[in-house]
C-alpha cells in the first residue's frame, strides 16, 4: 500500500539522494519507509516489521547509503538468510549509490571465494552476505568487520528458521558494539525479537501491521485434493490463468518431476532450490523475471528471495511446513499496491496445518471445487468442513 499524500522530501534524506530516488520513480514512501528512514537517519537501532513487497529494502538501504557516504569513514554489513535475496539487494542499492562511489561486495556461497576477497580488497563501503560465506571469510581472515558500524539483519526470522543462530551470533561477536543495528522482516516473533533486542541499544519497534497479517490485495483460495490429483489439478489451473506463476513445494526432489510435467504439457517452466548450482538459479530467476519461463516451480528458498513484478497467482502446491511461510510466500503476488492470487491444494488430512495458517493470518481459506473430471476430494479432517468454510468465509468464490 502506497500512501499518495506523501513524498520522500520531509523524510532527511540528503538533497542529491532524493533526487536520485525521484528519477529513479520513487515519489510517494510506503509506511515502512515512511516511519524507518527518519529515524535510522538519526542513527537509531530499529525493529521493523512489515508486510512482505512494502520497501524494507530502501528502508534500512537509503538511510544506510546516506550515512556511510556523509561519514566517509563507516561502513555497512547486510546479513540475509538466501543468495538470491543478498543479489537482489546489491542490484537495488548499486542502482541508487553507484553514481555516489558507493561500492559493494556480494558474499554467498556458490560464487567464487577469489571473486569475492578480491572485491573486499577494493575496500567496499557496504558488505552484502549470507551468514555461512561471511563467517568462513571471517575465519579465512578475509573479512574484517572491525570498521562496521552500521549492521542489518535482514529477513531475521528466516535465519534463525533456518538454522543460522550461532553464525549469527558469531557475526555480532565481531562486529563492534559501538554500532547502529535494523532487523528487518514480516514475521518477528517474540523469542527472536528478544535474541535481537540482547544485541542492540534501545531499539524502536515500528510494527506497520500485526505480524502475521498478509498483502492486502492478495484473493485466496484452497482446493481440497488427493496427492494424485495435484498435477491434474496445477495443469488445470495453468489452463485458466495466463500469467507468470509462481509454484511453491516442500521438497526439493519433486521439482524436477513437476517441471518435466509441465514442460511436456507445453508450459515453459523452470526451478530453483538449494540443490541447484548458484548459475543455474540465476539463470531461473531472470529468466521468469523476464518472460522466458512462466511458471516457476520453488522451495520456500525463494519465499523470501523473489521481487519480480506482476506474478499473476501464487499455488502453494503442498502447504508449508510453517504457518509463517504462508505469508511470505503469497507476498510474491500482490506487491506495490497490485492485486494477485493465491491458490493452495490441501490434502483431505491437512486440517490442522490450514487452521494454522488461518490462526496466524486471520483469514478463512475459501474451500472452492474441483474442475469437472477430478474426484471431489473429502474435506480436511478434525471438524474443518466446507460447510462450516462456507458459514465464515469473507472472500468471493471463484463463479
Amino acid at each position: 500500500m502506497i500512501n499518495n499524500e506523501l513524498n520522500f522530501g520531509g523524510l532527511g534524506i540528503a538533497p542529491k539522494l532524493l533526487e536520485k530516488l525521484t528519477n529513479m520513480g520513487f515519489k510517494s514512501p510506503t509506511p515502512i519507509q515512511h516511519k524507518t528512514i527518519p529515524i535510522t537517519i538519526e542513527g537509531k537501532d530499529v525493529i521493523g516489521i512489515a508486510q512482505t513487497g512494502t520497501g524494507k529494502t530502501l528502508a534500512f538501504g537509503v538511510p544506510m547509503i546516506q550515512r556511510i557516504l556523509q561519514s566517509k569513514t563507516g561502513k555497512g554489513l547486510i546479513v540475509l538468510p538466501t543468495r538470491e535475496l543478498a543479489i537482489q539487494v546489491d542490484e537495488a542499492l548499486t542502482k541508487i549509490g553507484k553514481e555516489f562511489g558507493l561500492k559493494t561486495a556480494v558474499l554467498i556461497g556458490g560464487a567464487s571465494t577469489y571473486v569475492q576477497i578480491n572485491a573486499l580488497r577494493a575496500n567496499p563501503h557496504i558488505v552484502i552476505g549470507t551468514p555461512g560465506r561471511i563467517n568462513d571469510l571471517i575465519l579465512q581472515r578475509a573479512l574484517h568487520l572491525h570498521g562496521v558500524n552500521i549492521l542489518v539483519l535482514d529477513e531475521a526470522d528466516r535465519m534463525f528458521d533456518m538454522g543460522f543462530a550461532p553464525q549469527i551470533k558469531k557475526i555480532l561477536q565481531s562486529v563492534p558494539t559501538n554500532r547502529q543495528t535494523m532487523l528487518f522482516s514480516a514475521t518477528m516473533p517474540d523469542n527472536i525479537a528478544k535474541i535481537a533486542s540482547g544485541h542492540m541499544k534501545l531499539p524502536v519497534r515500528i510494527e506497520i501491521v500485526k505480524q502475521g497479517t498478509p498483502a492486502e490485495n492478495v484473493e485466496h483460495e484452497l482446493f481440497v485434493v488427493p496427492k494424485n490429483q495435484k498435477m491434474s489439478l496445477l495443469k488445470n489451473l495453468l489452463a485458466e490463468y495466463k500469467g507468470s506463476v509462481l509454484v511453491f513445494i516442500r521438497a526439493k526432489h519433486s521439482a524436477g518431476k513437476i517441471c518435466r510435467d509441465l514442460r511436456n504439457a507445453g508450459v515453459l517452466a523452470t526451478e530453483i532450490h538449494s540443490n541447484r548450482s548458484l548459475n543455474q538459479r540465476k539463470e531461473a530467476m531472470e529468466g521468469f523475471k523476464f518472460g522466458k519461463y512462466r511458471v516457476m516451480v520453488a522451495t520456500d528458498i525463494a519465499s523470501r528471495g523473489i521481487d519480480v513484478k506482476g506474478i499473476e497467482l501464487v499455488i502453494n502446491y503442498d502447504l508449508p511446513e510453517n504457518p509463517e511461510d504462508y505469508v511470505h510466500r503469497i507476498g510474491r503476488t500482490g506487491r506495490a499496491g497490485m492485486s494477485g492470487k493465491a491458490i493452495s491444494f490441501a490434502m483431505p488430512d491437512q486440517g490442522s496445518k490450514i487452521r494454522e495458517i488461518e490462526r496466524l493470518t486471520n483469514l478463512y481459506l475459501p474451500i472452492i471445487k474441483l474442475p469437472e473430471g477430478l474426484h471431489v476430494a473429502a474435506a480436511p479432517t478434525n471438524n474443518y468442513s466446507p460447510q462450516n468454510n462456507r458459514n465464515r468465509n469473507r472472500y468471493s468464490r471463484r463463479r
